[in-house]
């Protein structure tokens, strides 16, 4: 595949541009945690982020790139929750019209979010084919344009500024481990750590029930999902041409988990750390854990990329 791999310049270029819209969020850590993984973890808070996500960073990015014609046309995307909660905010901080498709099984709490910033939600059955189709039918009959949750450059540079604050805050991190599920994340990961890391590794954490990009990076051809039966809805996407290149040259390799072992993970977090964080969030950590021997007395950026979870549904009790 061809595309254009964005540069170091880029990166710090909109670091500039998004920090008037988004939160520089904490570096957690836990020494009960480093105890069971072996490692040290620092884990990137995107949970307290803007509207509880990275998705904030990409989307604000990605709106801040259009024209005045452009913006005055609104915007419209799919997703299943945050990362049409970070259109419908950013939209409403610059003035910008914001559609957004949802499939009528995401989360309730992102919905109702999505309507509180402000933008008209449009429900769709749960199907990327069903949600693309409603985006481009309100892109035709609105002018709006098209916003990616994941395989857009604009917002894949977005999503690198939270790798690129961690690096910046613990420059002896070797190793970035991020969760992947459309691929905007782990792409803008890695390429923060290639450009920022000193002989950094990135890594990709996948559900072994939405292993798509797992599949994609051993084949090297973009793979699908039949069927995508996990908690981690955010990771329930595929990757997409803009990201998998970048994944492909810049990432070690992606890690699979079970549902239990996400869940495990959730738990540690919640109970140890004392954060709210939702299943996607914990498949980094899952992945880690997984791999102990791999990682090994290593120092481990992990991105928990968000907390928007439905209290009434936790996988645990």
């Amino acid at each position: 595949m061809d595309t254009v791999i964005p540069t170091e310049k880029e990166l710090q270029q909109t670091q500039r541009e998004i920090a008037p819209y988004i939160h520089r969020t904490p570096i957690w850590t836990s020494k009960t945690l480093n105890r069971i993984s072996g490692a040290s973890l620092f884990f990137k808070c995107e949970n307290f982020q803007r509207m509880g996500a990275f998705k904030m960073r990409g989307a604000a990015h990605a709106i801040l790139q259009l024209s005045e014609e452009q913006r005055e046309r609104g915007v419209v995307t799919h997703s299943s929750g945050n990362f049409g909660q970070a259109v419908a905010l950013a939209a409403n901080e610059l003035g910008v019209p914001a559609y957004v498709v949802m499939p009528k099984n995401a989360p309730q709490v992102k919905k109702e979010a999505v309507k509180g910033y402000g933008a008209s939600v449009t429900e769709c059955e749960a199907t990327l084919e069903a949600r693309e189709a409603a985006a481009a039918r309100i892109q035709k009959e609105t002018g709006a344009t098209s916003l990616h949750p994941s395989n857009s450059l604009p917002v894949i540079l977005g999503n690198a500024t939270a790798a690129m604050e961690l690096l910046e805050d613990q420059p002896g991190v070797t190793v970035l481990c991020a969760p992947v599920g459309g691929g905007g994340l782990l792409a803008g990961t890695a390429l923060a750590g290639h450009y920022f890391g000193n002989s950094c590794t990135t890594f990709g954490a996948e559900p072994e029930e939405a292993d798509d990009a797992y599949r994609s990076f051993h084949s090297g051809a973009i793979q699908v999902n039949t069927t995508t039966a996990t908690l981690a809805d955010g990771l329930r996407t595929h990757l997409g041409d803009q990201n998998f290149p970048i994944i492909q040259r810049h990432v070690s390799d992606i890690i699979c988990v079970s549902e239990a072992e996400i869940i495990f993970a959730m738990k540690l977090i919640w109970e140890r750390m004392k954060i709210v964080v939702e299943p996607s969030s914990a498949v980094a950590l899952a992945a880690v854990l997984k791999e102990k021997q791999r990682f090994r007395d290593t120092e481990i950026g992990i991105v928990l990329s968000g907390g928007n979870v439905t209290l009434s549904e936790l996988p645990f009790s």
